[in-house]
């Protein structure tokens, strides 16, 4: 069906699934999920948001809580 708007066919936050729901709200699910470190970091693995950019930057602060344990691992 070439009308089905559910799923964007191209990925538009690289390694994230992003879904718009049947009441118009944007979800996002982490392809590889996120390591027991970094989820207990507070990084979660699906989140949601009403606009694009709004989506985009919850995934961020996600991607962000992650890479400060991975950082603090280094240290």
């Amino acid at each position: 069906m070439d009308d089905d708007k559910s799923t964007p066919r191209e990925p538009v936050i690289s390694g994230w699934r992003v879904i718009l729901s049947d009441k118009g709200r944007l979800w996002a699910s982490r392809v590889v999920p996120f390591t027991d470190a970094e989820f207990d970091a507070g990084a979660a693995r699906t989140v949601d948001a009403d606009t694009l950019d709004e989506l985009r930057e919850e995934v961020e602060r996600q991607e962000s809580a992650a890479r400060q344990v991975s950082e603090q691992a280094v240290s």
